[in-house]
């Protein structure tokens, strides 16, 4: 078995039924490897298992709308709940990897290789991931961790790549369409500070201000 297939996607006879385990990150993420997938003849598993989502209530309503789109396209969800622990994560993220792009590194490649162990322990011959979808995701990474993890373990399931970025604009109109929840950053609440540290920002200008203004009315 190839240990990673580059050009699967594009011979529907020899992969017509087979089964593949898909890491979804999150709803919107997810519809169009799904569908391309299912396109070049997989029979598709979904898998949310995403420690990196923080806080808990964000992690619960990214979850739910993976759930929503997976039952959209009639695909099977299965949620690795008991991997969400934010202790363990932050301690390991913290690890001199709390920066980009060591920290974004760190998150990816740990997700495709424990979709890997899971397609192994499945028995399910092909794994991928949808943050090959996502223009805001480390691209290269993600598919250097995926071959690389495959390639490592010959007897094991193969990777299958492809370059879902090229659906962005489909997915986002599908998702809007559905009214699947969109978020606003990344995951991790470290991406979350980043996100809106321009709001803390402003926030402080306009205190500065506002003691200004009181201190000329005093």
């Amino acid at each position: 078995m190839p240990r990673s297939d580059d050009t699967a996607l594009a011979r529907w006879p020899s992969r017509k039924g087979a089964r593949l385990l898909l890491h979804v990150c999150c709803g919107p993420c997810a519809l169009m490897p799904i569908l391309r997938c299912r396109d070049a003849g997989f029979t598709v598993t979904a898998w949310f298992m995403n420690p990196n989502i923080h806080p808990l209530t964000e992690y619960l309503r990214r979850r739910e709308a993976a759930l929503e789109a997976c039952a959209e396209l009639g695909v099977e969800l299965l949620c690795a709940d008991e991997h969400w622990e934010i202790t363990a994560w932050l301690r390991s993220a913290a690890a001199g990897r709390d920066a980009r792009p060591d920290r974004c590194a760190f998150c990816c490649e740990g997700r495709i290789n424990a979709t890997f162990a899971e397609a192994r322990e499945l028995n399910i011959p092909f794994f991928s991931s949808s943050l090959l979808y996502s223009r805001h995701q480390p691209h290269e990474i993600i598919a250097a961790a995926g071959r690389r993890v495959a390639e490592a373990n010959p007897t094991d399931p193969s990777f299958i790549y492809r370059d879902f970025r090229e659906d962005w604009r489909a997915g986002i109109e599908r998702s809007k369409k559905l009214g699947l929840y969109r978020q606003s950053y990344c995951g991790c609440v470290y991406s979350e500070a980043e996100r809106y540290a321009g709001r803390l920002a402003a926030a402080g200008q306009q205190g500065r201000r506002i003691q200004k203004v009181h201190k000329v009315e005093a």
